[in-house]
């Protein structure tokens, strides 16, 4: 019977956390493939997440075994404009996941970058560390370069620190500094925050009268974008990336 066999906290886990573990989506989308049915578990389709499991499971997804649970990776790539951070997009558009170079495992992104915004994109086989890197309890600071058109107020800059509500959004504590003299009516900020709601650089902004025309994610957390050129990836080493991590491999 499914569930019967006896489990302790030391190795049973939420079904939707060991999908997301093995690389094959995030956590989230895993809850949405069980409600859709694509997952089942010792021949038993599933219809919620609310499920513990254990190596002794048979977990299928889309009728196909589970991968094995591989190491954590992590993966810097500079994400051009142009292309949406999404498995399948349903406007037919170019996907990161397109563009990505043969070789790589299955691999999940750490959040997103929009259509028009470029730069670091963190990618990993490991679901459980995208959410990690996601959260924002766990405060890792994203840094942008922003080239914005209009008149920047140093005032206004500086209220963001403070955070601030949009048509009834908070947006946490940000700093933004110019860290360019203005070339005609543009100028180029630093822009850091510890967040990353949806499209929040831009929202934030365009209720300061500033237009985003450009804009380059540069650092996530403790991993920098460097030179890495359009296109590139490269994995962070291993021995690297636990130093980098030392409080989610702790956990682990």
């Amino acid at each position: 019977m499914l569930g019967a066999a006896p489990q302790s906290p030391k190795d049973s886990e939420r079904i939707a956390k060991v999908i997301a573990r093995a690389g094959l989506c995030s956590r989230r989308d895993a809850e949405r493939w069980i409600a859709d049915g694509r997952v089942s578990v010792n021949g038993r389709i599933l219809s919620t997440p609310a499920l513990t499991v254990t190596a002794r499971d048979r977990i299928m997804v889309d009728g196909k075994p589970l991968p094995a649970i591989e190491a954590p990776r992590l993966f810097l790539y500079h994400k051009p404009v142009g292309l949406v951070t999404t498995a399948r997009d349903e406007k037919g558009r170019a996907t990161v996941f397109d563009d990505l170079p043969p070789g790589l495992p299955r691999v999940v992104s750490v959040g997103r970058l929009d259509l028009s915004s470029e730069g670091l994109l963190l990618l990993t086989n490991d679901g459980g560390l995208a959410r990690y890197l996601e959260l924002p309890a766990n405060a890792l600071k994203r840094r942008y370069r922003v080239r914005v058109h209009g008149t920047v107020r140093p005032a206004a800059l500086l209220q963001l620190t403070r955070g601030i509500t949009i048509e009834g959004m908070n947006y946490g504590p940000m700093e933004a500094t110019v860290d360019r003299a203005p070339s005609g009516t543009n100028s180029w900020l630093t822009v850091t925050l510890k967040e990353g709601k949806n499209r929040e650089v831009r929202k934030v902004m365009s209720h300061l009268r500033l237009d985003v025309n450009r804009l380059i994610r540069t650092s996530y957390g403790p991993f920098e974008l460097g030179d890495l050129a359009a296109g590139a990836v490269k994995e962070v080493p291993p021995k690297t990336l636990r130093q980098s991590l030392a409080g989610y491999f702790a956990q682990k």
